[in-house]
Order: structure tokens, then C-alpha cells, then sequence
């Protein structure tokens, strides 16, 4: 069992991270008795639904599932509807609906717009895990213009100890960026290339057009004062925020950095032909200066 779900694993490391759920389907349709282990060991893009009782936009993924059906942070009840689904403790469930607010007006403050949600549950030791869930998604108004989706899935457990609680929190980002305008100016002065593009329909990807995506995961650990059980909710806010800052710089220094460096190493901006034409002259004052 252990190593037919490594091999699964491993082999969704080396695939496209934009066909993963494409690809989890299949290897779920292949191996059923593992789809458990499996979904809950591969991050996918999270799906944004709407609570039925209240309009309100939510998050599903793995940890909000209960079978087929997922659980709104709202109204607390699964779609498709689910007699005995899982729900967090009475007093689990109001620190819940706290926890909702806050991170409503975080996602509005940082992302803008996009939707959060966040889920409890308790644990067997006296403590409780969560997971506080952040998605914004950029829609092209144009052909021309970029598209993309950001991903947070942020993983924590909470244990108190007297008047003090220990955090662990497992952060993941998965970012994904889609940039047509250079295959929007190709298109333009090559009609013919545009019409073969749509008479293929349309499924293959157009010169010009960069695709970025992946994914980041960090952990970290902390303790914070307790003052009421409320206090969960500033101290894993204070959390979160502080990993999402470090891994966004992380993620424009680092990655975007190294991918620019590459494209730039494998492609000159300039003409190769004057650039030799100014070596050479370079070699010609160097040698009447020797002189």
C-alpha cells in the first residue's frame, strides 16, 4: 500500500501542476481503494460553491469533505446534503464562525476581492486543527490580457498549555499565470496562424503565450499568549500573515527572479550582430591604446 501511494505521489511530482486535478482523477479512477490517501496527500486548486441556505461563496477541498459532500463555514451543512457528516464540537463551531469573520476582512484587505473560508475540527488529544483557505482568481476581459489563480491552504494545529498555545502551521501556495499578449501580437500579424489555431480548436497552445505555475510549502512553529479562546484567532492570523508576506517575497525574489535570468540568458534582447560589431571594436581601441 505504502508504496503504490509513493509512486503515485512521485509520479505527480514530475506532471504539469496545471493538470492536476486532471491527473489525481485518473489515478483515482485507476486505484479507488487509495483515493483517500491520495487526496489527502495531493494539494489541488481549491473549488469555490455556493452555500445554499445563505448565497454565500466557500472553499472545498479535502478538509471540508465528508465523502461526496462539503461543508459550508456558513450555514454548517454539506452539499449534496449529509446526515451524519462530521461538524466541529458547539464551542468549536462559534471560535469557527469567529474565525470566518476575521479572515473575511483579511482577504478583503489583501486580495481584494477572490473568497476564504476556514474549517475546524477537533482533535483526539484535546486540541483542535484548522485550516484557513484563500483563493483569488484573475479573469481576462480581453484575448489579449493575462489570466491566473492564487491558492493558499494554510494547515495549523493548536494545543494550550495553561495560558499560553502552541502553533504548528504547514503553508502552501500554488500560483498559476497565463500571459497572452505575446501570442496576441503574433496572432495579429499572422492571420493564417490564428485561423489553423482555430480550425484545430483551439487546444494548442499559441506561440507567445508563457504559461507559469507551481507550487511552495512552509512550516513553522510558535507559541502565543492566551488570554480567552478568541485569542486563537489573532495569534493564527498573526501567523498566517507573516508566512504569507515571506513567501510572497519569496516567490517575486526568488522564483520570478531566477525564471527572468533564464529567459534573459537564453534569449537576447538585443542584435546579436551589433553586439559583435561592438566587441570588436572594443578589441581594436584596446590594441591602439597598447600602442
Amino acid at each position: 500500500m505504502g508504496d503504490l501511494v509513493d509512486s503515485m505521489l512521485d509520479l505527480m511530482r514530475r506532471l504539469p501542476p496545471t493538470h492536476v486535478e486532471e491527473n489525481v482523477a485518473s489515478l483515482v479512477a485507476m486505484c479507488p481503494d487509495y483515493a483517500d490517501d491520495l487526496l489527502g496527500s495531493v494539494d489541488q486548486p481549491l473549488k469555490v460553491m455556493t452555500d445554499r441556505a445563505t448565497g454565500k461563496e466557500y472553499l472545498a477541498c479535502d478538509y471540508n469533505r465528508d465523502g461526496d459532500s462539503y461543508r459550508s463555514p456558513w450555514s454548517n451543512e454539506y452539499d449534496p446534503p449529509l446526515e451524519d457528516g462530521t461538524v466541529p464540537s458547539p464551542k468549536l463551531r462559534k471560535l469557527e464562525i469567529t474565525a470566518n469573520e476575521a479572515f473575511d476582512t483579511y482577504r478583503e484587505m489583501y486580495y481584494e476581492g477572490g473568497v476564504s473560508s476556514v474549517f475546524l475540527w477537533d482533535l483526539d488529544d484535546g486540541g483542535f486543527a484548522g485550516v484557513v483557505l484563500l483563493k483569488k482568481t484573475l479573469n481576462p476581459s480581453a484575448p489579449g490580457e493575462p489570466s491566473g489563480s492564487w491558492d493558499s491552504i494554510h494547515v495549523f494545529e493548536a494545543a494550550e498549555r495553561g495560558r499560553q498555545a502552541h502553533y504548528k502551521l504547514t503553508s502552501t501556495i500554488m500560483l498559476q499565470m497565463v500571459d497572452r499578449s505575446a501570442a496576441t501580437r503574433v496572432s495579429k500579424d499572422d492571420p493564417k496562424g490564428a485561423a489553423g489555431e482555430k480550425a484545430n480548436g483551439g487546444d494548442a497552445k499559441r506561440d507567445g503565450e508563457v504559461t507559469l505555475s507551481g507550487s511552495m510549502t512552509r512550516q513553522t512553529e510558535q507559541d502565543f499568549p492566551l488570554q480567552d479562546p478568541s485569542s486563537h484567532v489573532s495569534n493564527m492570523g498573526r501567523m498566517i500573515e507573516e508566512m504569507e508576506i515571506k513567501m510572497r517575497n519569496l516567490l517575486q525574489e526568488v522564483y520570478f527572479g531566477k525564471t527572468r535570468d533564464v529567459v534573459f540568458d537564453l534569449r537576447s534582447l538585443e542584435d546579436l550582430e551589433k553586439a559583435r560589431r561592438q566587441r570588436e571594436l572594443q578589441k581594436e581601441l584596446v590594441g591602439f591604446i597598447k600602442r
